[in-house]
């Protein structure tokens, strides 16, 4: 191991205090720290904080603040924080001294998914690390020329991408992609309690809009699940089971689905927060889910953060080839498909020996995703990367 250093993590906690979301950045946290490194978690970003127990006419950021103030207590890091709200550009958490002393003397910056984008406060950090957590999106908006994400990639030492495979089908942007993935603290995921019979997924129908580059559309979960409609004819009795949101701006075609017998659950209900999230996915029989369109169409080896959780928590994946095949184990534990017929002999193949690929799960984490083993590759390489 590298001595220990000094990191801060950028992500969105506050912004959008949900269950996937929080584990996705809080693990890079957790992970930073069981390594021996100094680790502060800054949320700095001009949008406006989503509640979920409200409308977005919400008017203060207490439940957001409240929210990330728990989490951080709750794994002793309740001195290691800072959040700025957007409206009048007020602090929480850190002294503003403290912040600025840890800023002026930090080893390495972190920008998870590019949630900071105010660089500039961070110029005096030793070296700044990109991750782009939605490649070929983010090689398609550069192909197309735009300017703002230009510049903030510029900003940072050495760019990383869950994108294991760029450019695969993505355009070549010209940049040194380094390939990592989701680092996973395997001791939250562990379980012991037994699965039930549903395979299960979370997911947004609409992220965004559709983005064009050279007459390809790069489309969204709607696109890949419209393509796999019937599949719970085709697995009966197996029961299909989504927890899903429209997305801002989109609505959800629920009849549509639960006319071709997918069960549909409210996420609100059912993962509204971090324990909510992981119980979920822990009492989950296995995973089945699609991934993005653009993903599949850009054939990156992208892998979802979220399907990871799955495999650390001893659940099998069932995941819509996105060329994760070229890096990652398949055939066990994992199971990648690119058409119907293929997506029902998966889930078949799981239900025929279903302890064997829950082992292969479990391992296929420890081996692949344990936060030790990506974290001390990313910050190996983040240090001593030069182009």
């Amino acid at each position: 191991m590298t001595s220990p250093l000094r990191v801060i993590v950028t992500g969105v906690i506050a912004q959008y205090p949900l269950g996937g979301v929080t584990w996705d950045y809080l693990q890079y946290v957790l992970g930073f720290a069981l390594l021996g490194h100094d680790v502060y978690y800054i949320e700095d970003n001009d949008q406006w904080p989503y509640n979920p127990t409200e409308d977005d006419r919400i008017k203060t950021c207490d439940f957001n603040v409240k929210n990330l103030a728990q989490i951080m207590r709750r794994f002793g890091l309740e001195d290691r924080w800072a959040y700025r709200f957007a409206w009048k550009s007020r602090w929480y958490g850190m002294p503003a001294a403290k912040r600025e002393e840890v800023i002026r003397s930090a080893d390495l910056l972190v920008n998870v998914s590019a949630t900071h984008e105010r660089m500039e406060d961070f110029r005096k950090v030793e070296r700044r690390a990109y991750i782009d957590s939605d490649p070929v999106f983010t090689q398609v908006k550069l192909a197309r020329g735009e300017k703002y994400v230009r510049d903030l990639i510029d900003q940072h030492d050495v760019v990383f991408s869950f994108g294991e495979c760029l450019p695969g089908a993505a355009p070549d942007t010209g940049d040194c992609w380094i390939p990592t993935r989701q680092p996973i603290v395997i001791a939250q995921w562990e379980t012991d309690v037994p699965p039930r019979s549903a395979f299960t997924t979370v997911l947004t129908w609409v992220a965004f809009k559709p983005i064009e580059y050279e007459g390809i559309s790069y489309g969204h979960k709607d696109v890949e699940l419209n393509r796999f409609i019937d599949l719970p004819d085709r697995v009966k009795p197996i029961p299909l089971e989504i927890a899903a949101n429209a997305g801002r701006g989109w609505e959800l075609p629920r009849d549509k689905l639960l006319g071709h017998g997918w069960k549909l659950v409210d996420p609100r209900a059912v993962c509204p927060d971090l324990d909510g999230y992981r119980n979920y996915i822990q009492t989950s029989r296995a995973e089945w889910s699609v991934a993005k369109n653009g993903y599949v169409q850009g054939q990156s080896g992208w892998f979802s953060c979220r399907s990871a959780c799955y495999l650390a928590a001893g659940r099998p994946v069932v995941l819509q080839e996105t060329g994760f095949s070229r890096v990652l184990p398949v055939g066990e534990g994992i199971l990648s498909f690119t058409t119907p017929e293929e997506a029902a002999e998966a889930i078949g193949e799981i239900e025929s020996d279903y302890p064997r690929h829950a082992r292969a799960a479990r391992a296929i984490a420890g081996a692949y995703f344990d936060s030790n083993r990506v974290l001390t590759d990313l910050i190996e390489r983040a240090m001593n990367h030069h182009e």
